[in-house]
């Protein structure tokens, strides 16, 4: 008997199940070849990157993963279909697992890193210390002041210095180029201030704090930002540049500019070479520049403002550039960008010129990369990095607390200004669309985080 309009549904499923089983196996080999070629083309294209930048570690290690690590993605095409489809799934399933936990906001460091309670004295840090001539005034009432300090001092005293051509790093073609660009920037320490036009312009503070970040982006800064002059960040007496010695230090500005510039890459990894220190003069010559421009601006339109450079700061530069949201503090104690990581010079400008202060966010994604990552740490010659975690501070918050004097022997044993630090941090990298990808997932999420530290361990040492 033939039934009419009915239809076996034994027979349905199975036709279902066979019209079913081409379209998964083919499905399944395009979803593994398609995965396998693009991994194999990203890794080349990340080697063609590294030649680029002469990294011909990270060079040879992605083309070594392209080469073998797509094998076993090509291979599981070739398994037989219910094989193949198994294979594809669980790859499918642990990529999106490892896209959403990529790019899943989790794993940030929450605690604060605080801020000072208190002025810090400018005659205390090394530079103004290397400064003061036995015999004069100005040595015997610092000696007097701080006697624990002396014996440090007279030992570096004794080394070669910076930019001695009897350093062990000295290269005396490099270290005058250095010298012509510290003394470019030593004539500008009396351009920091100036004349105030008379009659004060009408300038709003939204319109103002816009017209003078373009005005410094423009003169060469990578990044710019403004913040409410923290009193606690202006040093409370003079130690070097302009001004009497030892004279307390009165700053009556409430707000501030910060801006960044950038560091040469391919320089800064020739670090601890001589080459570094010229390109830190060169910097800080941009810098001063960008500083004295934008102070000038401020006076022409009837407000007082000081540029703050290389040798004749007033404020604590990586701090107003921490408050004005250009990055964190991290492991070396220096400032930390988003875009650059620490290979940068800072500059400042303050004044009495009203300027809009956005919130910001303390930038806890820098703090937790630094206390996953010791890169810095264990490359650096003179053991002046801590290794550990953050500990509280003197002052207030939590940090992690240099060895400065350690950090400026090394200096003037080898005649530079080092910068292995800057060199293999893992943020330092070119700003190109390559490396602000993974910048990005750095700053967003911690699994991000912990997965790329150990990548740039494998792509590029981690005493590179």
């Amino acid at each position: 008997m033939v039934w009419v309009g009915k239809t076996d549904p034994t027979l349905a499923s199975t036709n279902n199940s066979m019209l079913a089983s081409p379209t998964m196996a083919m499905a399944s080999l395009t979803f593994l070849l398609l995965l396998g070629s693009c991994y194999a083309a990203g890794l080349l294209w990340f080697c063609v990157v590294s030649i680029g930048e002469r990294e011909w570690r990270a060079a040879r290690v992605s083309l070594a993963l392209a080469l073998l690590g797509s094998i076993p993605l090509l291979g599981a095409a070739a398994l037989p279909e219910d094989m193949r489809l198994v294979a594809a799934t669980v790859v499918l399933g642990c990529l999106l697992l490892g896209l959403v936990a990529f790019f899943l906001p989790v794993g940030r460091d929450h605690l604060p890193s605080g801020d000072l309670s208190n002025r810090v004295d400018e005659r205390d840090i090394q530079f103004a210390r290397a400064r003061l001539k036995p015999g004069s005034p100005e040595f015997d009432a610092y000696y007097r002041m701080r006697p624990g300090k002396q014996a440090v001092d007279d030992e570096v005293r004794r080394l070669p210095g910076l930019l001695s051509n009897r350093a062990s790093l000295a290269d005396p073609e490099v270290f005058l180029e250095a010298q012509a660009l510290f003394a470019a920037s030593d004539a500008l320490r009396d351009k920091v201030d100036g004349t105030v036009a008379e009659v004060p312009e009408r300038w709003s503070p939204e319109v103002a704090t816009a017209e003078l970040t373009a005005l410094a982006k423009r003169a060469g800064a990578v990044d710019a930002g403004t913040t409410a002059l923290n009193q606690n960040h202006v040093y409370s007496h003079i130690g070097r540049g302009t001004g009497v010695w030892g004279d307390a230090i009165d700053l009556p500005h409430g707000y501030a500019i910060a801006f960044t510039v950038e560091m040469d890459h391919r320089t800064m990894k020739q670090a601890p070479k001589a080459p570094v220190v010229a390109e830190s003069g060169r910097q800080y010559l941009a810098a001063a520049q960008i500083a004295v421009e934008v102070a000038a601006a401020i006076r022409a339109r009837g407000y007082s403002a000081r540029a703050h450079i290389d040798g004749n700061y007033r404020v604590i530069a990586p701090l107003v550039g921490r408050s004005a949201g250009l990055g964190g503090i991290g492991r070396m104690g220096i400032l930390m960008t988003h875009r650059l990581g620490p290979r940068v010079r800072l500059g400042v400008v303050t004044t009495e010129l009203p300027l809009s202060t956005p919130e910001q966010v303390e930038e806890t994604s820098i703090i937790d990369a630094c206390t996953l990552c010791r890169k810095c740490a264990d490359c650096c010659p003179g053991n002046a990095i801590p290794a550990g975690s953050r500990t509280p501070a003197d002052t207030s918050g939590l940090r992690w607390a240099i060895n400065s004097d350690a950090c400026f022997h090394i200096w003037n044993e080898i005649g530079t200004d080092c910068g292995r630090c800057m060199a293999v941090c893992p943020y330092s990298h070119p700003d190109s669309a390559t490396h602000n990808l993974v910048r990005w997932a750095m700053r967003r999420s911690g699994v991000a985080r912990r997965f790329l530290i150990k990548l740039d361990d494998l792509f590029y040492g981690k005493n590179r």
